[in-house]
């Protein structure tokens, strides 16, 4: 093995920042294994920590990424998780294994891959044992490494904590990463699935499992999911979107729904009309990302129910500036960067 890869890397913010640099090859510690990274996912988190910071403690030179799969090619001492040749991916909150997340009320934890803890944009990366899962078995890698971050954040909204359930109207205003996992594990539970989207993305959704499609550039969706549900409205708003785009999940929503808020496209600052809220007995589930057991329990739901990750565009290694400006332009389902071959 070469003693030496490649890796991404910053020394100041700014896209203008990454380099790819030739370093020097880690060496797993004790309770740590060696990975071959074999693809990484993007996310729109990873441009806003290149770009901002977001207020992380960075350490420079920084690599950005969070989501990989790859192969385990070495032990360090007293590592017991895997084997060497273990297919594996990352968890995008390492220390959160199960339970509620770590951290308290002056201080919630968000010790993430790729933000507080040096990313995965490398060939290879050592990391704590328990920092991995195991990759399902039904997909390739360049499938797998989108699971750590937007695969299990869909799965813990709408499973672990709204508890979607057969029968269930489910809408979903996006066809993101996080939005088209959740079309696919809202209807391996049996619900019903409402997309809002743009006109351009319709077919690909249907066929995805969409039972509705809302053109939101022709139509009021509000008015155009009162009248798919006959008034009664969505049990379950994937709510992606973020600022005052949460008052009209709250409009849309049944009495006694649930609103998972995932994103913050349109905005950090929420926003949303108190008395629909207060009268239809709404509950508003803060979701970021899950924990290592949900991600495990998304991996056997994966390989028994086919669920097949969106993926856009895959990009070689070296064209990770391409793939970040393709991020800029928006994209249906995931970018993937493949680091091996």
């Amino acid at each position: 093995m070469s003693t030496t890869m490649r890796r991404w890397e910053i020394d100041a913010l700014g896209r203008d920042h990454l380099k790819l640099r030739e370093v020097e090859m880690p060496d797993p510690a004790p309770r740590q294994v060696l990975v071959k990274v074999s693809a990484v996912a993007l996310n729109y988190r990873d441009k806003m920590v290149i770009e901002s910071g977001r207020g992380l403690p960075l350490g420079f030179p920084f690599t950005p990424g969070s989501d990989l799969a790859g192969q385990v090619v070495q032990l360090g001492g007293e590592s017991t998780r895997f084997a060497v040749g273990d297919r594996v991916i990352s968890q995008f909150t390492p220390d959160w294994i199960d339970g509620l997340r770590p951290g308290d009320a002056r201080t919630p934890g968000y010790r993430t891959l790729g933000g507080f803890y040096p990313g995965v944009l490398a060939e290879y990366v050592a990391l704590p044992e328990d920092w991995l899962v195991r990759a399902p078995e039904t997909l390739a890698d360049w499938q797998a490494c989108t699971l750590p971050c937007a695969g299990v954040t869909a799965w813990f909204a709408l499973v672990e904590r709204a508890g979607v359930r057969a029968g269930d109207t489910v809408l979903i205003p996006s066809t993101g990463g996080v939005a088209l996992f959740g079309l696919q594990i809202a209807k391996a539970h049996g619900a019903q699935v409402i997309v809002s989207g743009n006109s351009g993305n319709e077919a690909r959704t249907r066929a995805l499992g969409a039972d509705h499609y809302v053109d939101r550039d022709r139509e009021d969706w509000v008015e155009a999911i009162y009248q798919l549900t006959g008034n009664r409205g969505a049990d379950h708003v994937l709510e992606v979107i973020g600022g005052s785009h949460l008052g009209k999940a709250v409009q849309v929503a049944a009495v006694g729904g649930h609103i998972c808020q995932i994103g913050a496209l349109d905005g950090f600052d929420l926003s949303a009309p108190a008395m629909p809220l207060m009268i239809k007995d709404v509950t508003i589930h803060g979701i970021g990302t899950g924990s290592r057991k949900a991600l495990e329990r998304l991996v056997r739901a994966v390989d028994l129910n086919g669920i097949r990750p969106v993926v856009d565009t895959r990009y070689p290694f070296a064209d990770l500036s391409a793939a970040f400006d393709h991020l800029d332009r928006g994209a249906y389902g995931k970018i993937v960067i493949d680091v091996a071959g």
